[in-house]
């Protein structure tokens, strides 16, 4: 079939304009840095805000901070600059209880000593690439191999295992930077890049990303949050309610990479365009849903593109995005060797994952959307995830 897609490069300055997505001191500590020093090397830091704190140090010595960002409606979102990672969003279900939605740790150390990727910032490449390795101007490029023969979420080292340095910070917006030097993973290029985290009063916690590079490269950035809006992992996410704006998906072999085909979810247990339970149809799902979803419609713009719905405390999540491609995972290697704060094993279907992206396996792919970016051109891509009250 013939779907007409907008290339990453399209979504370009005039239309998300820099000034709107990021604050404006933000975009002063930016301007003019690519790629002169905002590497983890160089951590700059000025004197803590008052939502700053401590989270640990790392074994080179480097010490780890935990932001807190809040919002008028008591909404509260905690993240540290160790991978740029979500670790805790407290919001009210319809009785006003606040609680955690997301997967996560309030210690260093068990993030120090590995995650499937909780609440992270994912590249520089988001899900698989397969075998490793692409091709791209007559020459192939060689990766981390790190998910059996293929790549996945940026190798052995990707940003959710890096520090950020903190640009700026404030009650309700966190500014993140790095540089990903030149054959990082084995990708081509030095990549500077921005991320900024921001709490808005309509309780949407808005992540904005920015790149640019020297030299070609692929880019595809995305934020791992797991989440179970029941607040409570030892419940599971099977009786969760979804909906996703996505008429087509992108099939998978037993690797987990597409096969190239985009098929129409109609008639499998794949369609979400109306609401479904997840547990509903997961048994005809061979090991669970881990698939990227064509969205409809896209054409760079910011639009809302999946909800999901707890029945039992009235919470909903919708997510909206400005990429082509939408990743559900559905927690099937969630394995109970993880425990959460107060003690709980994340197990199996504890919490699920609604990655915006574009699509996997895309350097190899030539049918899909592309993700190469150009010297002299700009990343930007927009996330947002809102949470209310069903009433």
């Amino acid at each position: 079939m013939n779907i007409e897609f907008t290339h990453i490069k399209s979504i370009r300055l005039q239309r998300l304009k820099l000034k709107e997505l990021l604050p404006l001191a933000a975009i002063a500590c930016f301007a003019g840095t690519l790629l002169i020093g905002c590497s983890e090397n160089k951590q700059e830091h000025a004197e803590s805000p008052s939502n700053t704190e401590e989270f640990g140090t790392m074994e080179d010595g480097r010490k780890v901070q935990l932001f807190t960002l809040t919002n008028s409606n008591g909404m509260e979102v905690k993240i540290t600059n160790y991978g740029g990672t979500v670790t805790s969003i407290n919001v009210p279900d319809a009785d006003g209880n606040f609680d955690n939605v997301v997967l996560g740790f309030d210690d260093l150390d068990k993030y120090l000593a590995g995650t499937p990727f909780f609440g992270a910032i994912i590249g520089r490449y988001g899900n698989r690439i397969a075998e490793g390795a692409f091709s791209m101007d007559g020459e192939t490029y060689q990766l981390a191999t790190n998910d059996g023969e293929n790549h996945l979420h940026g190798g052995e080292k990707g940003y959710d295992k890096v520090l950020w340095t903190a640009k700026s910070s404030t009650g309700n917006s966190l500014v993140l930077t790095y540089l990903s030097e030149d054959g990082e993973e084995g990708y081509p290029g030095n990549l500077e890049i921005m991320v900024t985290y921001s709490l808005t009063d309509d309780n949407e916690l808005k992540i904005d990303y920015f790149a640019e590079t020297d030299k070609p490269t692929p880019v595809n950035l995305t934020n791992h949050s797991y989440f179970n809006l029941s607040g409570d992992p030892s419940t599971k996410i099977l009786d969760h309610e979804l909906l996703i704006k996505a008429d087509h998906y992108t099939p998978v072999n037993n690797q987990l990479i597409p096969t190239g085909e985009i098929a129409k979810v109609e008639g499998t247990p794949f369609d979400f365009t109306e609401p479904h339970l997840i547990g509903e149809r997961i048994a005809d799902v061979d090991g669970g849903y881990d698939h990227n979803y064509v969205l409809n419609d896209h054409d760079g713009e910011l639009k809302q593109v999946a909800t999901l719905f707890d029945p039992e405390t009235k919470r909903e999540l919708e997510v909206l995005t400005t990429e082509p491609g939408l990743q559900f995972y559905s927690g099937n290697f969630l394995d109970g060797s993880l425990n959460g704060p107060d003690g709980t094993a994340f197990v199996k279907y504890s919490a699920l994952c609604l990655e915006t992206q574009h699509f996997p396996d895309s350097p190899n792919q030539p049918e899909f959307p592309s993700t190469i970016l150009q010297p002299g051109d700009t990343y930007e891509t927009v996330t947002i995830y809102r949470f209310s009250v069903r009433q």
